[in-house]
């Protein structure tokens, strides 16, 4: 790190995040008040650890009002999942999984081969387990930075009777005020990070001294360059005929199924360090990590109003 990184990095205000602090904390509250059966979408990853820790702020250790929700692809980094466990029971929540292995199992979920990527297919668990739960409201650590799908939502993100998605209906919130109105069968999405950025996420980590899977931080790891991309050599993407396995010091900037998401060559070890990468990092993460995001320019709006989350 030279002199002039280590300037930026001291000079670097955070005292945004107190109001962004709020914002959450404010939505977080809001949501319990105003639904009958909400959950938190909990997977174990940066942005729901923020989201956490802003719960924890907004009711106190252990006494969260609403569930953790995991949709579990059978496919996800161990790490993280393990991470997932511990911060759960840490808390005291109560932890719901629900598997894509086991919508394969009842016939709602059928691959095209066995060796297609289960991540789109999280759409049909998320979509059963709201119908088994009832959930009338589902909170989740989608910021509007990512990707420009998600830049269309608003912060209450109205769904149908069938879990669909309209940009084209969705309701104003002029002056941070929320329409909460459902018709039977249908529900919200809530976003209480909307507004948050890359950045932002990683100066609040540092600040909150948040706890994260390692894997978000440098480690060596077997991978490939696959069309910009640094694909994870494991027994779900292992190399192709041609391609050169190589060692090399990376992190992941955001973590999902493993048949999809890919780190990004890094020597950062602390928040600190992140924060400096991604002051001078010009491709979103998910532009920059994610395979599935790689097949068409409308490919994340299209899985959203199937109902990706």
């Amino acid at each position: 790190m030279n002199a002039m990184t280590q300037k930026e990095l001291h000079t670097l205000s955070n005292s945004h995040l107190d109001a962004l602090e709020e914002e959450t904390i404010f939505i977080l509250r809001e949501v319990a008040a105003a639904f009958e059966r909400p959950t938190l979408l909990f997977s174990g990853g940066k942005d729901s650890l923020v989201m956490l820790k802003c719960a924890e702020k907004a009711f106190g250790a252990g006494r969260l009002p609403y569930p953790l929700l995991m949709i579990d692809t059978g496919h996800n980094f161990k790490e993280v999942t393990d991470f997932r466990d511990f911060r759960a029971k840490e808390l005291g929540a109560e932890l719901i999984v629900r598997s894509v292995e086991d919508s394969m199992k009842r016939g709602t979920v059928r691959l095209a081969h066995p060796g297609e990527s289960r991540n789109v297919h999280q759409s049909v668990t998320l979509l059963e387990a709201i119908e088994e739960f009832r959930f009338d409201a589902l909170i989740g650590g989608a910021r509007r930075d990512e990707e420009k799908a998600r830049a269309k939502e608003r912060i209450f993100s109205h769904r149908d009777s069938f879990g669909q998605w309209q940009p084209k209906a969705q309701r104003p919130e002029l002056w941070t005020l929320f329409n909460h109105k459902l018709q039977p069968g249908e529900h919200f999405r809530v976003f209480p990070i909307s507004n948050w950025t890359e950045l932002d996420v990683w100066q609040y980590i540092a600040r909150e001294n948040i706890a994260l899977p390692s894997i978000y931080y440098t480690h060596k790891r077997e991978v490939v360059d696959r069309r910009g991309l640094l694909v994870p050599v494991t027994e779900l993407t292992p190399p192709k005929d041609g391609e050169e396995v190589v060692v090399r010091d990376v992190r992941f900037r955001t973590v999902g199924d493993i048949t999809c998401t890919c780190p990004v060559e890094s020597t950062a070890a602390t928040p600190e360090q992140i924060v400096l990468e991604t002051l001078a990092a010009d491709v979103s993460e998910r532009g920059a990590t994610r395979m599935d995001d790689k097949t068409s320019e409308a490919s994340m709006e299209k899985r959203k109003k199937d109902g990706y989350f």
